[in-house]
């Protein structure tokens, strides 16, 4: 196939309040290729791809569409011109059906004035035939997981028929069979003379799926190369500036006596089926398991919320019922969800706000006043410990990339001084320097004698961070395995055990 160039990006800039997000920069993408888009958190990749998708108006620089200069002043300009996004954080109609989010502006209707059901079912059937998606049409999106949501969000820009279609994180929530699966769909598109931007963190995907890699960093372009000449150490080193050795810091934890019981928990509706297992003072334990498989769920009982039917939670001895998260949080538990912007941030509030919301205790004078002073200090000081980007505490913590929103959650979490750390898909979209620091905090609560639960799509992250691995099934535990003397392969055949 002969590549030409479909669309060019020429000194784009973008200045936000306090912050240069984007400083003159460049980015080609050819036809028929996938360009893959890398940078640590807060490098400007999502900012510059907010500026084609007519999300953000840049301040400077040039896009020129099939050598066509545009300028989108909106997404939905964006998509009429052949420009799709599939963001890392869904937005959807949570209440509608599958058909409806897909169609959503754009329904066919009957004369102009009533819906057409019939063809809007018809033309979703075809596009999800030709991508092999198995999803009800008639669905409620709220009912189904994270990834079949991001399914339905990748076969809506297809459907687009798109000339340009970018993937922000797009397999963060995917399991490794939804990973495959999205690929062969890239694949088509590819062949199809579709431009795919590729944006990452996971080194292994872009070496396998990309053509060509450009790396940013701190808002500038740093290199653009073809990904076969480019090694996974260069990646890296271009991204942080710096060598980065290891991938995992060297387990120093000992685990101690046995500190939390989870006996016999059963859920509601049957999502989960007498989950039991152990976790001790200064341990480590994953949870991995396929999508579905229940370790969001084991997470969210313990907790308190999500129901549980039956079952018991022993802290050290003692009953710890944790009805609701309140009560969690004064047994010492402490939850990372799943999907921070769903359930994590509050997206209208500053950095300080969303750090502080759960130990205003700890700010409390004399019964009657929060003080101000001591909110700025415990949320300065986990902006240092955590690397968080950001021009200040009152920065909207909306406005800032994905990553740097985990990393204001952790620290939220950390100021309850928990003993028990929940943390589900504690790196998910984060980059590679990022990880190895949540990896080393992890680390050194456990050093500290804290006991960490961690769920996590990522084997090697589990194999690489984690004393002992919890492989679930079906809603039930599958069995256990040491995780310095297992392999994937075992862990794979585990989750498969109930399905």
């Amino acid at each position: 196939m002969q590549q030409d160039v479909l669309l060019k990006m020429v000194d784009i800039t973008k200045t936000f309040p306090g912050v240069k997000a984007l400083d003159r920069v460049s980015l080609e993408v050819q036809r028929g290729t996938v360009h893959a888009l890398m940078g640590e958190n807060g490098a400007g990749k999502s900012t510059l791809m907010k500026c084609l998708f007519g999300i953000y108006n840049k301040d400077d620089g040039h896009i020129y569409l099939e050598g066509k200069e545009v300028n989108f002043k909106s997404s939905k300009e964006a998509l009429e011109n052949g420009v799709a996004m599939v963001h890392q954080e869904l937005n959807q109609a949570l209440k509608r059906s599958v058909m409806d989010n897909i169609w959503l502006g754009r329904y066919p209707t009957i004369g102009g004035i009533a819906v057409n059901e019939r063809k809007m079912y018809k033309d979703t059937m075809a596009v999800f035939e030709e991508l092999d998606i198995n999803v009800d049409p008639y669905r409620i999106m709220s009912t189904m997981p994270v990834s079949q949501r991001q399914m339905v969000e990748i076969a809506k820009a297809v459907s687009y028929n798109s000339k340009v279609i970018v993937f922000d994180e797009p397999t963060s929530s995917l399991t490794e069979e939804e990973v495959e699966h999205l690929f062969k769909i890239i694949n088509m598109l590819r062949d199809r003379g579709v431009g795919i931007i590729y944006i990452s963190h996971k080194m292994a995907e872009i070496k396998r799926i990309s053509d060509y890699i450009t790396i940013m960093r701190d808002g500038q372009w740093v290199a653009t190369e073809p990904a076969e000449k480019l090694e996974m150490n260069d990646i890296i080193r271009l991204m942080v500036g710096r060598e980065l050795t290891n991938q995992f810091p060297p387990k120093t934890n000992v685990p101690g006596e046995v500190y939390l019981k989870v006996e016999n928990v059963t859920g509601m509706y049957n999502q989960l089926k007498n989950v039991s297992f152990e976790a001790r003072r200064g341990e480590i334990v994953g949870l991995a398991g396929l999508d579905s498989s229940g370790r969001t769920e084991t997470l969210e009982s313990i907790f308190g919320v999500r129901t549980r039917k039956d079952g018991t939670i022993t802290l050290d001895g003692k009953s710890c019922l944790n009805r609701n998260a309140g009560e969690s949080i004064k047994n010492g538990f402490a939850l990372l969800t799943e999907e921070r912007r769903a359930t994590g941030i509050f997206g209208v509030l500053n950095i300080r706000d969303n750090t502080v919301i759960s130990s205003l205790k700890r700010h409390k004078r004399f019964g009657i006043y929060l003080s101000e002073k001591s909110q700025r200090a415990d949320t300065q000081y986990y902006i240092d410990a955590m690397h968080t980007k950001t021009p200040s505490q009152e920065t909207k913590i909306r406005s800032l990339s994905g990553g740097n929103q985990q990393k204001v959650i952790i620290g939220r979490w950390l100021l309850t001084e928990p003993e028990v750390l929940l943390l589900d898909e504690p790196t998910r979209g984060i980059d590679v320097g990022a990880k190895y620091e949540i990896y080393q905090l992890i680390l050194d609560l456990a050093n500290k004698g804290k006991t960490v639960l961690m769920v996590s799509s990522e084997m090697p992250e589990l194999l690489g961070v984690c004393d002992r691995i919890v492989v679930m099934s079906g809603g039930r535990v599958a069995g256990e395995v040491d995780a310095r003397n297992t392999t994937q392969e075992e862990i794979m055949t585990l989750a498969a055990k109930y399905v």
